[in-house]
């Protein structure tokens, strides 16, 4: 397959379709819709009018976010590369001590996989992360620069979306490989290895399986680069499963240059195959390349085993009984199992024997109570998980070789991890990245963690010094961190803003503070004229400080002391406390025995009411409201979503709640399967609207006017469907009605819109793409491309107070200006 690589000539022919689709259009979005996009972009950011307007970032910068890949200078380590994931590529000459930006300039900041020529300079750059995470946001393909990032040449291959790995000729500069994983969501065919040997103007698929299995890693011989392996890999994802494995995963060889291809990892071989084989990571020892190490996720079911004979039941005991094998439950044991896992205490072995006898429960409602609906995503029981292989006749035969348990290594989330590294001086010395960063000194068979206690887990790339193979440069969900001592100490290399936030809002304080939830990174809150310095280490306070860890979500913050503050981590545990922490309080509505159970959106929506502080709304696939700040919530909606779908991600959940600025008890919610109900008592009936709007999408936003109380705009996200349209709405009838106010905008898919304060025909919009502004309520928009970078923007807070504007970037932090300059439009 050829492919020309000519950016400019398309850029040059650009236009954008300005029709939107219905339901039954909702496909991936072609390649040559995002580049024309890409055209629309930069026209909208040439807007003069929007100069004078200078975001200036409050951090934070602590505690970083997500590294995708890193080259180091083996000459001279102090300099090195750094590749965010959603943060751009950065440029280090003095050890971590500071870096600078050489990708911000290009088409998107979406790193997947680096590769330098150390001799002549080039960098070559595969867009979008491979870690097939859910904000794993899709590249445009490969780039390449000569001067350190001045100028980026276009290389083409953006259908591969999610690149993991470039792999150079040690010689000669022309040849290139670039493992290709291809679309996140969606099959599609320009998927897998494809080669170069003009410098990247045409490209050849040489390794091609199928729609839906893609190249993940690749690793050449440096003693004889015509040898290269490449781990293909079957995965699929949607909004609700992720199938992690499949019969066409597997470790391919090449002799030729990767002109042709053979499977090497047969069960002949001695490596696992079949449906069970997931994410594969390579490494090849570079002074006896004969010796090739293989980390693999596998997915085959370990033997089902027996019901319980200890004294104890374990949830799995009481999994698919008949009314007659409930009656003969052990009563005791039965009990104590209620007691231990907090079953409510008004029910006992007798109570629940009896109404299942009676036919008012079923069999199953111990087990349909407690089991939620991400348990299957959590449990890593039923697989055998990580494993290492060795081949030391390069890859013809293979053994197992790891002894230790490494049950935990992943933690269920094989697709997020699975790399493994070998000393170039040592061939035992080998390093194996999941939830834990691994060490082994004897050839894989034994590990033991090498985290240090200022060291983030969840780790994706390594560096091992040639020279010194104690020395090692780690990227993970947390930054930088740096060893000279095989991980005895580690300090952090985190002085650039780098948060990848989910949420933003703030209180009224002098100065106001500025809280959000970030990914892998917690809660955390700091002032708004926070500039970022290192100048905090002298005192050793930090401005910004930490409220919760886990995945940070929602924060809300009541207006009256600005120190009670609602929030949580995924999967809807939330809890209330305040600066001092002497008012805590676990916030989690629950179902009634007998009910199917909640299900909980990864960023479950929580909401304070602006008519009373006291009001606390909060969503699962039901809609729960508390008067008494969260002290008590009452459920008090059906389901509001189309009932769920069986998966390993908890699916059928609201995603939004929304009240109007104007009206106690005027109330929105949207789910991540479409649908859109509207209450105008409190959340006591609720109706349901939108339905002439593109069905089965993520609602990503709900917002209620602060000058109509009949007008609401929603945004629709296709992010799940490899679908980057601009889905944008408003009704000026409470959502009878709806029109289309996204013409002009370029195909990235939209996370958040806000309302002016002070004009009523101006609003934000937050994209995947950057942030972008319409002084005429939606027929045409500015893009702020002065000083924002092109990252995803989730969320928008405004404080009126300082007329403000907030924005919560998923790449690099916190960005505040005043809207002064946008109000005189």
């Amino acid at each position: 397959m050829q492919h020309t690589r000519k950016l400019a000539a398309l850029l040059l022919t650009a236009s954008l379709s300005t029709t939107f689709p219905s339901a039954a259009q909702i496909k991936p979005t072609k390649a040559d819709e995002r580049i024309k996009g890409i055209s629309l972009r930069k026209e909208l950011e040439t807007n003069e009018k929007l100069q004078k307007l200078i975001f200036r970032n409050v951090g934070p910068a602590i505690m970083s976010g997500r590294v995708s890949d890193l080259e180091v200078n083996p000459a001279d380590p102090t300099e090195f590369y750094v590749a965010y994931a959603t943060g751009g590529l950065w440029h280090t000459t003095n050890n971590g001590q500071s870096f600078e930006p050489i990708f911000d300039n290009a088409d998107n900041l979406f790193m997947g996989d680096i590769a330098v020529n150390w001799k002549t300079r080039a960098i070559w750059v595969g867009t979008g992360e491979v870690n097939a995470s859910r904000s794993s946001y899709a590249g445009t393909g490969v780039y390449k620069t000569v001067n350190n990032g001045q100028t980026w040449e276009w290389l083409g291959l953006p259908e591969s979306h999610h690149i993991g790995k470039v792999q150079l000729h040690p010689t000669n500069p022309d040849i290139a490989w670039v493992a290709a994983l291809g679309h996140l969501y969606s099959p599609n065919k320009e998927r897998g290895v494809f080669k170069t040997t003009d410098g990247g103007k045409t490209w050849k698929n040489t390794l091609s399986i199928d729609e839906n299995t893609g190249a993940v890693e690749m690793e050449i011989d440096p003693k004889n680069p015509d040898v290269l392996y490449a781990a293909m890999w079957y995965k699929t994802r949607t909004a609700w499963n992720f199938e992690e494995s499949g019969k066409t995963s597997g470790i391919y060889k090449s002799t030729d240059g990767g002109n042709s291809w053979k499977l090497i990892s047969t069960k002949e071989s001695g490596f696992p195959s079949g449906d069970g084989v997931g994410r594969i990571g390579l490494a090849v020892y570079p002074q006896n390349p004969s010796i090739v190490y293989a980390v693999v996720d596998n997915q085959f079911k370990k033997e089902e085993r027996s019901a319980s004979t200890t004294n104890e039941y374990t949830l799995r005991d009481l999994k698919g009984l008949s009314k007659e094998q409930f009656a003969a439950l052990d009563a005791e044991k039965l009990n104590s199992f209620l007691k231990k896992n907090r079953f409510p205490s008004e029910y006992t072995a007798a109570s629940l024997k009896e109404k299942v006898a009676s036919g008012t429960f079923k069999p199953s409602v111990v087990y349909d109570y407690l089991k939620g609906p991400n348990d299957d995503l959590l449990d890593n029981s039923a697989i055998y998980g990580c494993q290492v292989y060795r081949s030391d006749d390069a890859g013809l035969n293979w053994k197992r070789v790891d002894t230790s348990k490494l049950d935990n290594m992943y933690s269920t989330y094989g697709y997020y991890f699975g790399k493994i590294f070998v000393s170039p001086s040592n061939a035992d010395k080998v390093f194996i990245t999941g939830v834990p960063l691994m060490m082994s000194t004897d050839g894989g068979k034994t590990f033991k963690s090498i985290d240090g206690p200022n060291v983030h887990s969840d780790h994706h790339a390594l560096w091992v010094n040639p020279n010194r193979d104690s020395h090692l440069i780690n990227g993970n969900d947390g930054g930088i961190n740096i060893t000279y001592d095989n991980g005895k100490n580690w300090f952090k290399a985190n002085s650039i803003p780098l948060g990848q936030f989910y949420s933003v809002t703030t209180d009224n304080a002098k100065p106001y503070n500025i809280y959000g939830g970030l990914q892998d990174n917690g809660v955390w809150y700091g002032p708004s004229t926070h500039k970022e310095s290192y100048g905090w280490t002298d005192d050793g306070v930090y401005a910004w400080k930490r409220l919760g860890g886990g995945d940070g979500m929602m924060v809300q913050v009541d207006p009256r002391d600005n120190s009670t503050f609602y929030f949580g981590s995924q999967f809807g545990s939330y809890m209330r406390t305040n600066k001092e922490r002497s008012n805590f309080r676990r916030i989690r509505p629950r179902h009634f025995v007998g009910e199917t159970p909640l299900r909980f959106n990864w960023e479950t929506p929580i909401l304070l009411s602006a008519h009373h502080p006291d009001v606390f709304y909060m969503g699962s696939n039901r809609f729960h409201r508390s008067l008494n700040q969260a002290d008590t919530l009452i459920n008090l909606s059906g389901d509001l979503t189309k009932g769920g779908k069986p998966g390993d991600v908890p699916y059928g959940t609201l995603t939004w709640i929304a009240e109007s600025p104007l009206q106690f008890g005027l109330l929105y919610t949207g789910s991540d399967d479409g649908l859109i109900h509207i209450s105008r008592n409190g959340g006591y009936s609720w109706t349901r609207i939108a339905q002439k709007l593109p069905q089965d999408l993520w609602v990503s936003c709900v917002t209620p006017s602060r000058y109509d109380t009949g007008r609401v705009y929603v945004s629709l996200n296709g992010y799940r469907n490899d679908h980057f349209a601009p889905l944008l709405y408003v009704s000026d009838d409470y959502g009878g009605t709806f029109r289309s106010i996204s013409n002009g905008l370029p195909p990235e898919p939209i996370n958040t819109v806000k309302e002016d304060p002070k004009n009523a025909n101006i609003i934000y919009v937050g994209t995947d793409g950057g942030l972008y502004v319409s002084v005429d309520k939606g027929k045409s928009y500015m893009a702020f491309g002065n000083s924002l970078p092109k990252v995803p923007v989730h969320d928008i807070a405004i404080q009126e107070r300082e007329n403000e504007i907030v924005v919560a970037t998923h790449g690099r932090s916190i960005y505040v200006a005043k809207l002064d300059e946008v109000q005189k439009l």
